[in-house]
């Protein structure tokens, strides 16, 4: 039996861009077959929903209780709701797993740290950092920011991105040896695709999903029409229209 973990999903209480409280997640995702999911809100940096003219306690206590409330509302369920973060550079973003709240507490300069900075402070408090959607073209961007040195490992399956994308993702992955990860960057349900991480077996903490991932038991997954039942979870790997590249980016690639 394999296990289905989501890794990207953002809140209502914390991301500007999500219509979705937290609590209406879990019957969704264990209706489509999830043993678990990821809440990565935006950060501070990102698209956030949380006053920044507030104390950094009290900013972080908004940001974390979007994944409070999903852990509460997944109470007696056979459904593990972990943490972890989106965060936001120059449009580049990166999830952030392993780190929690009193992490958070302890780097109220984080803002202000570089990507370099920013992994070395995740790696510190034995977490990773993956970095998502890398090749995601936006009207909002102006250009795609890539920094291998900063990653143990790269999205290359994201929902919200067109297939091209996703594929110019895997090569990135391929190219420079990474482990891959797969996400919904689920905002509202229903979606017309779902992304996943597949284990062979039960992950139970986000400290289990790291040293799971790292070690290469994840396998990256993917899903058309999810509410239809005749479809179901594939892997990335496997679909010629999610790794064959059929468009080159148009916004310049800027390596750091």
């Amino acid at each position: 039996m394999n296990y289905l973990y989501e890794t990207h999903l953002h809140t209502a209480e914390a991301s500007a861009c999500s219509c979705t409280p937290a609590v209406d997640y879990i019957e969704y995702m264990m209706g489509l077959g999830y043993s678990g999911m990821i809440v990565t809100d935006h950060f501070f940096t990102g698209n956030s929903c949380v006053p920044k003219n507030l104390p950094w306690r009290e900013r972080v206590e908004l940001y974390c209780s979007g994944y409070e409330h999903a852990l509460k509302e997944a109470e007696g369920y056979d459904f593990n709701v972990m943490f972890g973060i989106e965060y936001n550079f120059q449009g580049d973003e990166y999830l952030l797993y392993g780190v929690d709240k009193k992490w958070l507490l302890e780097n109220e300069d984080i803002e202000q740290k570089s990507r370099k900075e920013v992994y070395d402070l995740v790696h510190a408090a034995g977490g990773i950092m993956i970095q998502a959607h890398p090749y995601r073209e936006r009207g909002y961007l102006s250009a795609i920011h890539l920094m291998p040195s900063v990653c143990d490992g790269a999205e290359v399956y994201n929902s919200g991105n067109p297939d091209y994308q996703n594929a110019l993702g895997f090569k990135y992955a391929k190219d420079n040896n990474f482990l891959m990860s797969a996400g919904s960057d689920i905002h509202a349900f229903p979606q017309l695709s779902m992304g996943a991480m597949s284990f062979p077996y039960k992950i139970n903490s986000i400290e289990e999903y790291v040293r799971a991932f790292m070690a290469g038991d994840g396998t990256p997954m993917f899903r058309i029409n999810p509410k239809d039942d005749s479809t179901v979870f594939s892997e990335v790997e496997k679909s010629e229209a999610m790794t064959k590249i059929t468009k080159q980016a148009e916004l310049p690639v800027i390596l750091h």
